[in-house]
């Protein structure tokens, strides 16, 4: 994975957000004095995300201001690359006490409280500031709903816009009916693709964890993506991409969640140096990750065909994707939670 560090947005994040959790170091760190380094609490954290990405140069941002914080009293352990298993993986070992906190995706989120993946509904939240009217909104109801699953939601971040990316001349996918007879990839725990591709009809769609994505588009196993173009990059599927489409089905969010029995054992410093954190390093990652993305997408469309649909085309993904959100209330969402959303993003 290469390393982007020497890239403006990259430093001036992480020297914002070292300044932010740097806040309040002195008063913090009063109550830790008389702890023995030797004997820091360690809270073990999985994530898919490479440790020189974007987010794991944030992390790594957290890492060191929270061993500052606590005096070294508290320690954070990353686990990148999908070390611990994919979301659903790292979502059952916090329920076993196998892993302390994770930084997951809606997907991983849905583990534990499903009705935050409808953030993602296709058609809905197709800019940053409908995802934020929605998520500002909603994320108290959210949050009672993770606690009540035994998780705290420590910050709130983002993956990136996602977009349609296709591999191979011709295979622009400008039509939803375009999708019969190719290879298109859907995260095997996601609840809203299949319900996409049945909508569309006579679509055979490859279910994977996201780390078999890659060695699946290196065997032409997979042909079609729809992901972030930041998550594209870093995960190094974008070297395949040949194809990607200007428009946004959704906003990809994510956020750092901790086993609440995990947290609640901590001391009370300990447990408040976490907490107050974690909720800047989630500041941190919306920004940062926001910047990122769009960097990512200009460096993707330049190297590939940009497919830029046309009013038609998009009537037709709309009827689509307004389909898919009627049957996912049937039965995956409450369809008052969809109406709310609808609602909120004018669609």
């Amino acid at each position: 994975m290469s390393d982007r560090s020497d890239r403006p947005s990259s430093l001036v994040s992480r020297r914002t957000f070292g300044a932010m959790l740097g806040a309040g170091t002195a008063a913090m760190a009063i109550g830790f004095e008389a702890r023995d380094a030797h004997a820091a609490e360690i809270i073990k954290i999985g994530t898919l995300a490479p440790q020189q990405s974007p987010w794991g140069k944030v992390f790594q941002v957290w890492q060191e201001a929270v061993k500052t914080k606590t005096k070294g009293a508290l320690e954070l352990q990353f686990f990148y690359n999908g070390q611990q298993g994919d979301e659903g993986a790292m979502v059952g070992k916090m329920k076993a006490g196998q892993l302390d906190a994770a930084a997951v995706t809606a997907v991983g989120l849905s583990k534990i409280h499903k009705p935050i993946l409808a953030l993602q509904l296709p058609g809905v939240h197709t800019t940053w500031e409908k995802l934020d009217k929605a998520r500002d909104t909603m994320k108290g109801d959210f949050e009672k709903g993770a606690d009540s699953a035994g998780f705290t939601i420590l910050g709130w971040g983002d993956v990136g816009q996602a977009h349609l990316m296709s591999v191979g001349a011709g295979n622009e996918v400008r039509k939803p009916s375009e999708l019969v007879g190719k290879k298109p990839y859907m995260w095997r725990d996601d609840v809203i693709a299949p319900v996409l591709f049945q909508v569309i009809g006579n679509v055979t769609p490859v279910p994977l964890n996201v780390p078999e994505v890659l060695p699946n588009l290196n065997t032409g196993a997979i042909n079609v993506i729809t992901a972030p173009a930041l998550a594209a990059e870093q995960l190094q599927w974008a070297p395949k991409i040949t194809n990607i489409h200007e428009e946004v089905p959704a906003c990809a969010i994510g956020a750092l969640v901790i086993s609440a029995k995990r947290l609640n054992s901590l001391a009370p410093e300990l447990k408040a140096a976490m907490v107050d954190t974690g909720a800047k390093a989630g500041l941190a990652l919306t920004k940062t990750i926001r910047t990122e993305d769009a960097a990512a997408f200009g460096r993707i469309k330049a190297k590939s065909k940009v497919v830029t649909l046309s009013a038609g085309e998009l009537e037709e993904w709309k009827k689509i994707f307004k389909e898919t959100r009627k049957r996912l209330g049937q039965g995956t969402f409450d369809p008052k939670l969809i109406a709310t959303l609808e609602q909120m993003a004018g669609v």
